[in-house]
């Protein structure tokens, strides 16, 4: 795996998920493993302390040793409340107690008095009381006397004792190999002669201890061998998954060092995010592709259309040089303004593709409609305004608006046969300029293209009277900035119909905000 790579980051942040959630798991099943091994030797030790303190009720102190449960191999003692050992199983027999805690109550000291019957004398002689003879003292003929009750509480705790070769307690030194954990269970009880006692039986966890140690033996090694499976299905399934997009690094690489726009990226068979962005880059290209050749065939024209007035006026500036007298003034004026008209063109169409956004003036289409009529002059046919005219207003350049006004304008004067009507009107939300004309129309099929940038329908049209093919290029594009739409259609009158759509400004805006997009105001004057 290369160090960095997504194949590489994906499988250790897979191994990393699956290595915490299986040593989280492991913990839980030996904690688990352990309180449950745990619980059941705790539940075998109780119900052996239990079954023998049952049994105390019925034997006097010195028959405690008889009761059953006391010659098993689990440890089982019975001790009294000043720890004499009463009883006991065979590992423990002659030694002390295992335990000390939940000891029974050291009885009174009447109680161990010489003098059990009470009568003055010392020979503890109760006979006159055991009428009955059955030896119990009380002269009622019952054997067993009343039966002490078992303390329902209990309590537990770890101990370690010593252990031979069969893990069972033993204290011969001989035999001792080592120590090893019990749970000790306390029960208190009574025997026939009253005495307190506390039984105490213990339970191995030696079983939990060796079922613990396998368990996490084999964790340990299988947890290793798991995760290294889990990192490598994830590298070979994040490989698989990743080969289309390095192909398609590739081919991008291939396509920046040759500039072939026109190559295109693999795009795979299938349907997930990898085919839909080898999709996506591909239009990606394709637009690109279509933006880089725009702007060939942009510089293109634009180097043809300023080398006409620039050779013009350079032979005139010849001629002049040589002749003084043939020095057509008029003639050299017509081709600078062009060339101005040009170059304020295509600074302005520079502009607009750079992303120049609209100021967020105040604009009302009527005024600029009014003040662009009364600063033309020359025009060869009248210019008809129908009224009334909408005085709604719109957001946007009142210089690059106006420019939009008077590129229609001019347009419309140039194919008019007799007249230009202009209309504003409102609806719908959208303030509509429209500047119709006349002349012989613009062909259905054409009315798209002539929006692309220097292209001129009239090919017998001398460049003089036709222009740049520029006019409604620029005026198209600062509509569609403005949140507009232009189009071409037919007019009623026979001619084409240009239909300038803005959406209306809200109403909430402020005066101030008006007067600055006023014309005249001051406002952005952008293109003008």
């Amino acid at each position: 795996m290369r160090r960095g790579s997504v194949r590489s980051r994906a499988a250790a942040g897979a191994t990393l998920v699956v290595a915490v959630a299986l040593v989280a798991a492991g913990f839980l099943v030996v904690a688990t493993l352990r309180g449950q091994l745990a619980g059941t030797a705790e539940l075998t030790a109780e119900n052996t302390a239990r079954g023998v303190a049952a049994q105390l009720s019925d034997v006097r102190d010195a028959q405690v040793g008889d009761v059953d449960g006391l010659d098993g191999d689990d440890p089982v003692q019975v001790v009294d409340g000043g720890g004499r050992v009463l009883g006991a199983t065979d590992p423990l027999d002659g030694h002390g107690p295992i335990a000390h805690f939940a000891r029974a109550d050291r009885p009174d000291d009447s109680d161990h008095d010489s003098d059990h019957d009470g009568d003055g004398d010392d020979d503890g002689d109760d006979r006159d009381k055991d009428k009955d003879g059955d030896g119990d003292g009380d002269g009622d003929g019952d054997k067993d006397g009343d039966r002490a009750d078992v303390d329902r509480d209990s309590e537990t705790k770890t101990l370690t004792l010593p252990v031979d070769d069969d893990g069972e307690v033993t204290y011969d030194k001989d035999d001792t190999v080592g120590r090893q954990e019990f749970r000790v269970v306390a029960v208190q009880s009574l025997t026939r002669d009253g005495t307190p006692v506390t039984v105490y039986a213990g339970g191995s966890l030696h079983a939990q201890q060796e079922a613990v140690s396998t368990v996490t033996r084999s964790m340990l090694i299988g947890l290793p061998v798991l995760l290294l499976v889990v990192a490598g299905v994830t590298w070979l399934v994040t490989r698989r998954a990743l080969r289309p997009v390095e192909g398609i690094r590739r081919e991008m690489s291939a396509i920046t060092a040759s500039t072939d726009l026109s190559r295109r990226v693999p795009e795979p068979g299938s349907r997930d995010e990898v085919a839909r962005l080898a999709r996506t880059t591909n239009e990606t290209l394709a637009a690109l592709e279509g933006s880089v050749e725009r702007q060939r065939r942009f510089v293109a024209d634009a180097s043809h259309e300023l080398r006409s007035p620039i050779a013009s006026l350079r032979t005139q500036l010849e001629v002049a040089a040589a002749h003084p007298e043939l020095l057509d003034v008029d003639g050299a004026v017509e081709d600078t303004v062009r060339l101005q008209t040009l170059a304020a063109d295509l600074l302005l169409l520079a502009r607009l593709d750079a992303g120049e956004r609209p100021s967020p003036a105040r604009v009302q289409p009527a005024a600029l409609v009014r003040e662009q009529l009364a600063q033309r002059v020359g025009d060869p046919h009248p210019v008809r305004v129908e009224e009334p005219l909408a005085q709604d207003e719109v957001r946007g350049s009142a210089g690059q608006l106006a420019r939009v006004l008077g590129n229609l304008l001019d347009n419309a004067q140039r194919h008019a046969a007799g007249a230009v009507t202009v209309a504003v009107r409102a609806g719908g939300g959208a303030l509509t300029l429209e500047v119709r004309d006349d002349g012989e129309g613009v062909p259905e099929a054409e009315r798209e293209r002539i929006f692309e940038r220097f292209v001129r329908l009239d090919g017998a049209r001398t460049r003089d009277e036709g222009g740049a093919g520029l006019g409604l290029a620029i005026a198209r594009d600062v509509a569609e900035r403005h949140g507009g739409s232009l189009t071409a259609r037919a007019a009623p009158e026979g001619g084409a119909c240009f239909v300038l759509r803005l959406p209306v400004a809200a109403a909430r805006d402020t005066d101030g905000e008006r007067n600055e997009g006023a014309p005249g105001a001051g406002g952005d004057t952008s293109g003008s």
